[in-house]
């Protein structure tokens, strides 16, 4: 049909391996969805996803030791959430674009949203201001030369041993743990103690506290990615939010996840150093190695996290250098039939316009990503039991012989 959303009658069967009065009777249950096209009720168009779900779970009753193999990379889903849903090239916290919630609401509507489920739910001390205890303002004083996200390594630690509170586990606690966990790092990384979030992270400009403010948002869950995954593993062992925290911040500073934004601050300071986007490219290209910030698996067609983004930052500062350059590096990878810009590419360009110290786009998605840990904390608590699988040993067979 020319639309990959969808598939024909006999394409579906044939990915089922049914015949059509199978396919129509899946129809009928309610398991596959399909939609007349161009008005006859006898040309029908079916939906690939729910076909591709559907194959995966016969799949899975035949060969559940197949899909095993492919269930930590990408594929078959390991555990249930009712927090982030990827599909359609879409994300949605609890069922609300997350998009259109990066450009309507604020970071601390969102995370009442991610953890209590509902955008108007007061959380006390998500908007208060909150000072560091006195311990870690002093050792503060001897972290000057490490980046913000090295001292959110740091102090957590510290600020965990005096939060008695923190070993609270009904939902209602659990979210006043991480109000104050978000508002300790907001304090770690502001440069002055305000009420609210974005309002400490970047006082006194308020088209610059927008973007932040949407950054945040897009980046505050993801599913089940390597750092939400390692959260919710060390929750399923009754530690606390911050321990969670520090373990998801652990995860996230790998260059496969949240430090790939320091690859893509490489490309640009490569991209000024050549003055030729696409003679930087070919380096690349070159050595086989991958661009970054292109690409995202779960988006084949575009990373709407990036994209929404940047189209705010044009729209804030269409000439804006950095924007303008962002922009023709897009073009350039696009012609060498490369993927779209995702969340890694915007967040370096957002921190490049704003002129925010190097290294800030890592500090804005450990803020914002921090969110979404504790709503996994509090899914995996409500769940009550520990994340243990199963290893297929591979190794040498054992032996009796010595």
């Amino acid at each position: 049909m020319g639309d990959s959303k969808y598939l024909s009658a006999q394409d579906a069967s044939d990915i089922l391996g049914v015949n059509l009065a199978t396919l129509y009777a899946y129809v009928s249950r309610g398991m596959i969805r399909s939609e007349a096209v161009g008005g006859s009720k006898r040309n029908r168009r079916y939906n690939a996803e729910d076909i591709h779900r559907l194959k995966d779970r016969k799949d899975q009753r035949r060969n559940p030791e197949k899909i095993t193999e492919t269930a930590l990379h990408f594929g078959a889903a390991l555990l249930d959430s009712a927090i982030t849903l990827i599909a359609d090239g879409k994300l949605y916290y609890r069922g609300l674009d997350a998009t259109l919630l990066a450009r309507n609401h604020t970071v601390e509507q969102v995370a009442a949203l991610i953890w209590l489920g509902d955008l108007d739910a007061e959380i006390s001390g998500l908007l208060d201001s909150t000072s560091l205890p006195p311990r870690c303002q002093a050792v503060l004083l001897y972290l000057q030369d490490l980046t913000i996200f090295e001292r959110f390594q740091a102090l957590l630690p510290l600020i965990a041993v005096d939060d008695l509170a923190a070993y609270g586990r009904s939902t209602p606690e659990i979210a006043q743990t991480g109000a104050r966990i978000l508002r300790y790092m907001t304090a770690i990384a502001g440069d002055r103690d305000s009420a609210g979030i974005v309002e400490t992270l970047i006082p006194d400009d308020p088209i610059a506290a927008k973007l932040v403010n949407a950054a945040l948002i897009l980046c505050a869950d993801h599913e089940l990615n390597v750092s939400a995954f390692t959260a919710r593993c060390v929750a399923s062992a009754e530690s606390t939010p911050y321990d969670a925290v520090i373990a998801g911040l652990s995860a996230l500073k790998g260059a496969k996840h949240g430090g790939n934004t320091e690859l893509v601050e490489r490309l640009f300071q490569d991209v000024r150093a050549h003055g030729n986007i696409r003679i930087a490219l070919a380096s690349y290209r070159k050595e086989g190695a991958v661009i970054p910030g292109f690409g995202h698996y779960l988006y084949p067609d575009g990373d709407p996290r990036g994209r929404t983004l940047l189209d705010m930052l044009k729209d804030s500062f269409p000439d804006a250098e950095t924007v303008m350059l962002a922009e023709n590096i897009e073009k350039a990878v696009f012609e060498m039939n490369g993927p779209y810009a995702n969340i890694d590419f915007a967040l370096v360009v957002l921190v490049n316009t704003l002129g925010l110290p190097r290294g800030t786009a890592m500090t804005l998605f450990a803020l914002g990503r921090t969110i979404g840990w504790i709503g996994h904390v509090i899914e995996q608590y409500q769940a009550g039991e520990m994340i243990r699988p199963r290893a297929r040993y591979i190794g040498q067979p054992p032996t009796t012989e010595n």
